[in-house]
């Protein structure tokens, strides 16, 4: 679920690094954000990351 339905971005893996850099598992999560967007001239709710809807709404400017 935690996906953007536009670009398709994920969560990605990689390491916590402490001061005596000793790795531990981590997730990089996306912002996604449950927003309402006109597609072909209807209201869609969609799960998009906050840099598509920051591409949509320079789109419609």
């Amino acid at each position: 679920m935690a996906k953007c339905s536009n670009c398709g971005k994920a969560t990605t893996f990689g390491h916590n690094r402490s001061h005596s850099m000793v790795a531990t598992r981590r997730k990089f999560r996306p912002n996604l954000q449950r927003v309402t967007v006109y597609e072909n001239g209807r209201k869609v709710r969609k799960i998009l990351c906050t840099r598509c809807i920051k591409a949509l709404t320079k789109a419609y400017k």
